[in-house]
């Protein structure tokens, strides 16, 4: 792995369908970084992954993240052979937070600002749809910030393992 062994754990995986943002990708592979979990994205990206925003959005943890391409949604599939796969949404009824995580469970998130496609969201991979709470009115929150919320949420009730 690419940090050296120190955290070999990956409970989570995290997966980008076709991201659009440079700035939100740099900061998910931060997150992946500070986490454990494993980020992978879905082709076509929106950017070039060596584009200086997304570059300077993930700091110095590019070494510490573990982060794969895959051509495709059925590549990703094939590559994670997923047990549960949460597609988050702001069409969904259930949040989150109703979810009892556990290690291996992959948190699937659209581009902006359209989100998963319905084709994605009918996927038969898909466990449920969740979305994260917000007041009524508000379109959607930032992917990278979405993001965050849920990796942690699911990290808490996992225990946080491997932190300090």
């Amino acid at each position: 792995m690419r940090d050296g062994g120190r955290y070999r754990l990956r409970v989570l995986k995290l997966v980008f369908f076709e991201p659009r943002i440079p700035p939100n990708t740099g900061n998910a592979i931060r997150l992946a970084a500070g986490t454990g979990c494993e980020l992978h994205l879905v082709e076509p990206l929106g950017f070039d992954l060596s584009e200086p925003k997304l570059r300077r959005a993930g700091l110095d943890y590019h070494d510490l993240a573990v982060v794969t391409v895959h051509e495709n949604l059925t590549a990703a599939w094939k590559a994670l052979r997923p047990e549960r796969v949460f597609a988050f949404t702001t069409h969904a009824t259930t949040h989150n937070t109703d979810i009892a995580y556990r290690p291996g469970d992959v948190l699937l998130f659209g581009p902006e600002p359209t989100g998963l496609p319905a084709e994605v969201l009918a996927d038969p991979h898909i466990t449920e749809q969740v979305r994260i709470p917000m007041l009524p009115g508000r379109r959607s929150m930032n992917l990278s910030n979405a993001a965050a919320v849920a990796v942690y949420e699911a990290w808490r009730q996992l225990g946080f393992p491997g932190a300090v």
